[in-house]
């Protein structure tokens, strides 16, 4: 029995309770009930605190309330135990073969095993990374890659239509520092003093030149269009080939300058005018965004007529909306805190809902140690450490898990020569591990002619206490991705998985899976092996959502 389960029952108990007349529930009965797994051992199974909720609306005492709702779970299947406690928590025991029977369901779902309809019929647009094409994706970026791809993953298997997008910011001033950095090389020149450094800006002028031999023989404007047009398509180039090769692939790549040449960012003004969200003053045109929680208003149209920095920001949301997007996520770096209110206020500005049409996730620093010391990283100064640096350092498997296992909202600190360690210290290895083990069992268990358990499945077999710990462990998946999507945290699945590593090598240790020696093959190694299938499915299911293999070997 499944959390899940476990909470359709409890809502059965409680409907039948409402239309008998025991309970009068004045806002109906709930269609899910919260079902948890007791910290302590001895509480049971589950716990769930549903009589403590209702109680007070339904005018009833909580342990009255809870012996009521024990009193109908006692006569369904498969639940062995209810327990009240303390104020009115409900402890429940799950008879052995019912929570045998997980096993089961969790093979025969497959890849769909912790798929929900959480997020059914919503479309969600995830824009991640959106770094300027004015050098190699660093490791700040590289960890928006491994969250918003999991992230992504992660809504797409509780039901949403994702879209992935690379907002490519190809217009203003940081990509003409970058063209006249890349100008100034080909020239053998200093770099400018505002612009970038390193040794891709070299090798990239040198590309350009090879690409377009004459390009220091035109006039000085047409020289530096062509290494502005040239160099930025290189560049990006660059960036996306490293994702790709990251195992991170966008669905649309949106171009800021389309914003500008196709009259969108005009439209936009048109239409927070008619919603009557704009003033004109010293002849410019403003946002009124202080009214919708900004610190004040902001100008979207400068007095000499050009677009500010804010209105591309209008117009790309405006888009978003009128594709057809319910959610619009944006992740941005840890220097962008500022910039979240009043792009929540430009929300407003539309009519629509902050927080829920538009989300802004704030990612913290990534330092990353070698021998203990930081490794500096600077765009400008040339000493960057890059997606290609890390990967070629601990590998795409390892730099996924590593980046995704944290929550986006702390800073993590990366030791390299852990990441790389064959041992269960490391986190990765300690993950995979089970998943090459419980591989192994299952192709060493047909080379002695024993499947897992199919037709004729004993569940009740499955009643050690190891056992049932992992049982409900793998019970739990479902629930933990619907909360990684529901609470934006893809870490939860990573925490998850090393929980359940646990729970799985204390079953190995203590449960043998397969016979030994002379000894026969019974229909516990066979009810055991369909465990470790289970588990294997598990580990499958949710290291795909990291982005990160499930190996069979290591």
């Amino acid at each position: 029995m499944t959390p899940e389960q476990l909470s359709t029952a409890i809502v059965d108990v409680l409907t039948t309770l409402s239309t008998t007349g025991e309970v009068t529930l004045p806002d109906g009965v709930p269609t899910t009930v919260t079902v948890e797994r007791p910290r302590q051992k001895g509480h049971g199974d589950y716990a769930t605190n549903v009589a403590m909720r209702l109680a007070k609306s339904a005018g009833m005492n909580p342990r009255a309330f809870a012996e009521l709702v024990k009193g109908g779970l006692e006569a369904v299947d498969g639940i062995a135990e209810v327990e009240v406690a303390g104020p009115g928590f409900l402890n429940v025991t799950v008879a052995a073969g019912a929570q045998g029977l997980v096993a089961q369901q969790v093979v025969a779902a497959g890849a769909s095993y912790g798929a929900s309809d959480a997020f059914a019929g919503e479309k969600i647009n995830l824009e991640f990374v959106s770094a300027n094409p004015t050098g190699p994706l660093h490791i700040g970026g590289v960890r928006w890659a491994a969250v918003g791809d999991a992230l992504g993953r992660i809504f797409t298997l509780t039901g949403a239509e994702v879209t992935r997008e690379y907002y490519f910011n190809d217009h203003g001033a940081q990509i003409d520092r970058f063209s006249r950095s890349l100008l100034a090389s080909a020239k053998g020149e200093p770099a400018p003093e505002d612009g970038y450094g390193g040794q891709y800006i070299h090798d990239i002028a040198r590309a350009v030149l090879e690409k377009t031999p004459d390009a220091l023989d035109r006039s000085p404007e047409d020289s530096l269009e062509t290494f502005r047009q040239v160099g930025v398509d290189m560049m990006f180039a660059e960036i996306k080939q490293s994702l790709h090769d990251f195992g991170v692939d966008f669905d649309v790549y949106f171009h800021e300058d389309d914003l500008h040449r196709s009259g969108a960012v005009a439209r936009a003004v048109e239409r927070l005018t008619a919603l009557g969200s704009t003033y004109e003053k010293d002849g410019a045109t403003w946002l009124a965004t202080e009214k919708y929680g900004d610190d004040k208003d902001r100008v979207i149209i400068k007095s000499d007529g050009e677009g500010a920095y804010l209105s591309g920001d209008l117009a790309y949301y405006l888009d978003k909306r009128e594709r057809g997007f319910d959610r619009c996520f944006i992740m941005l770096g840890a220097d962008h805190h500022g910039y979240v209110s009043r792009m929540m206020a430009m929300c407003a500005a539309f009519g629509d809902k902050p927080h829920e049409n538009l989300e802004i996730l704030i990612g913290q620093m990534v330092n990353l140690l070698q021998d203990g010391e930081p490794l500096r990283m600077s765009k400008r100064a040339g000493t960057v450490v890059t997606i290609d640096d890390l990967v070629d350092a601990i590998g795409v498997d390892a730099a996924r898990y590593a980046l995704a296992r944290y929550s986006s909202d702390s800073n993590i600190d990366l030791d390299l020569g852990l990441w790389t360690k064959a041992a269960g210290e490391n986190p990765v290895f300690y993950v995979q591990y089970v998943a090459a083990r419980t591989w192994r069992l299952l192709h060493n268990g047909a080379d002695l002619g024993v499947l897992p358990a199919s037709e004729g499945f004993d569940p009740s077999l499955l009643s050690d206490e190891k056992e049932g710990d992992l049982l409900r462990a793998l019970a739990d998946f479902p629930r933990v991705v619907t909360a990684a999507a529901e609470l934006r945290e893809p870490h939860r699945v990573a925490r998850y998985l090393e929980d359940t590593a646990g729970s799985f090598h204390r079953f190995y240790d203590s449960c043998p899976v397969l016979p030994k020696g002379d000894e026969e093959p019974t229909e516990l190694h066979r009810a055991r092996l369909l465990l470790v299938q289970a588990t294997r499915t598990v580990f499958e299911n949710g290291l795909a959502l990291l982005g990160v293999s499930a190996p069979e070997r290591m």
